[in-house]
């Protein structure tokens, strides 16, 4: 009898589950889109049912498949890792009242200035910014009163798809962390923050990511054709689960990762350090564990952008092998990766992207490292900014995108001056899910000796002294680069506006 575990990934294009056992192999997956719904420009919102309806088809996806290549097998633990800050709202009856308004919403820009005339820009740790889950309970309350009189409890959207599978409410502390309401010292939610804005009496209970909430419910558990019991473990927030799927849960221990937004993530033994500069303080999905993130808006983005309307024919191999003949600096061109604004550590999201320095002499290839040099630049400022707070960075775990290219692992490493790792199998935050179940099974101690069985590393790229340094001094440039053209993009846009009608 084969055990098994499902981590079930709740992202915002799709959602993802694997089966994996107890040596840390898939053994199935499954993975199906999700629908978006931008009703006015700024907003962002997903049907939280839809959530659970697509969940429910990939768990069954998974299953069939597994009862077509094993004979006999058992589920015994379900964990999630889940897109973080999302606002679902709940009635007496537990039923959803609205759609879900997601981290990407921006509608909150007048409660950001609201919470910072009371509280100051840094509230538990953390900037005020529209993507956070206090802002969008403020918006709710003063623009759909008829909605809010109606709330009873809130969530996060891994904890309802959780409520639904097992009828239990919660929110876990890695998730919540990311709300502006959780206190970082206590592990409770801020009563002074929730009487400040009235929001105290729909908080829901709190439990760490390893805590079982519960069982799969019998009748969801017969309609996928599995009859034991299976044990539910909360989980976790997306960049909390993806890092414990790349092993990255010790202090100082960091996380690069590139997808559409680039993550600088490093782990924290103390629960309550304050940083500037637009890098966020969350829980980790390991108890007593934080991390410090900080946020490249267009990363990956950037580079499909360039793609898109530079090398449309070209493949993203052939993109980086084109850069490769460049050189360090990129024959003096520098690119700003701004194309949606920027979050660390510039908070601005009304900057734009720019060429600095481009010339007729430069090559297609001279922009294509230009592009991965600038994405990796403004990677590299919440690395800087953190080390001169006292963090020791000095090896870097790199997933995602970013990951796929040997040439932009090894830029990574030069530009960071820090080792940088390849993982053999990488799964990112479905794969850290599956760990916590792994680990509330009691298959392993803890998730350093899950780590130790799951997660192996393939390649290890070592920083070259000189070309770091030849990369400082590119990098001190682009560091100059928001300032000079800050003004000249905010002039832009006001032109555009005024223009829109002509």
């Amino acid at each position: 009898m084969e055990k098994l575990v499902l981590g079930i990934d709740i992202g915002t294009s799709s959602i993802k589950t694997l089966a994996v056992n107890d040596k840390g192999h898939i053994i199935a997956s499954a993975s199906s889109p999700l629908t978006i719904q931008h009703a006015y420009p700024g907003y962002s919102e997903q049907q939280p049912d839809e959530w659970f309806s697509v969940t429910i088809e990939t768990m069954r996806e998974v299953i069939n498949d597994l009862k077509q290549t094993h004979s006999k097998f058992e589920i015994n633990g379900i964990s999630f890792s889940g897109q973080m800050h999302g606002l679902i709202v709940l009635d007496e009856a537990y039923k959803v009242i609205r759609p879900a308004i997601l981290w990407n919403d921006t509608r909150s820009t007048a409660q950001c200035e609201e919470i910072k005339s009371q509280l100051g820009d840094i509230v538990l740790g953390n900037p005020v910014l529209e993507g956070f889950t206090l802002t969008k309970l403020m918006w709710l309350k003063q623009h759909e009163p008829e909605h809010w009189s109606k709330t009873k409890v809130f969530l996060l959207p891994k904890d309802y798809v959780r409520f639904k599978l097992t009828d239990t409410i919660n929110m876990e502390l890695s998730d919540a962390s990311s709300t502006l309401l959780l206190d970082p010292v206590t592990n409770k939610w801020s009563e002074d923050v929730g009487r400040r804005f009235d929001i105290a009496n729909i908080y829901p209970p709190l439990v760490t990511s390893d805590t079982q909430v519960g069982y799969l419910k019998q009748s969801i558990a017969e309609e996928l054709g599995i009859t034991n019991k299976v044990a539910v473990f909360a989980g976790g927030g997306d960049n909390a689960c993806g890092a414990i799927g790349a092993g990255v849960i010790e202090p100082n221990q960091s996380l690069c990762s590139i997808g559409t937004s680039g993550v600088i993530l490093s782990c924290e033994a103390k629960q309550d350090a304050v940083y500037g500069n637009n890098i966020h303080m969350f829980k980790h999905a390991v108890n007593n564990l934080s991390y410090a993130m900080g946020v490249t808006l267009s990363a990956g983005y950037s580079l499909n952008w360039f793609k898109r309307h530079c090398g449309q024919h070209y493949s993203f191999a052939e993109i980086m092998s084109c850069a490769e003949q460049s050189k360090v600096g990129a024959q003096g061109l520098i690119f700003a990766p701004y194309l949606t604004g920027e979050r660390t550590p510039h908070g601005d999201a009304n900057i734009r992207g720019s060429f600095i320095g481009l010339s007729g002499m430069h090559s297609f290839g001279d922009m294509a490292r230009a592009v991965v040099e600038g994405i990796t630049y403004s990677l590299y400022e919440s690395i800087a900014y953190l080390r001169t707070q006292g963090k020791h960075i000095t090896e870097v775990v790199a997933i995602g995108g970013g990951a796929k290219s040997d040439f932009w692992l090894q830029l990574q490493a030069d530009v960071f001056n820090a080792k940088v790792y390849k993982l053999k199998h990488e799964e990112g935050p479905s794969m850290g899910a599956a760990m916590i179940a792994a680990t509330g099974l009691k298959w392993y101690d803890d998730i350093a000796s899950c780590v130790e069985h799951f997660i192996h590393k393939d390649k290890i790229f070592e920083p070259d002294k000189e070309r770091h340094v030849a990369y400082q001094s590119y990098f001190d440039v682009y560091k100059a680069v928001y300032n000079q053209t800050q003004p000249l993009t905010k002039k832009l846009l006001e032109l555009t506006k005024e223009n829109a009608h002509h």
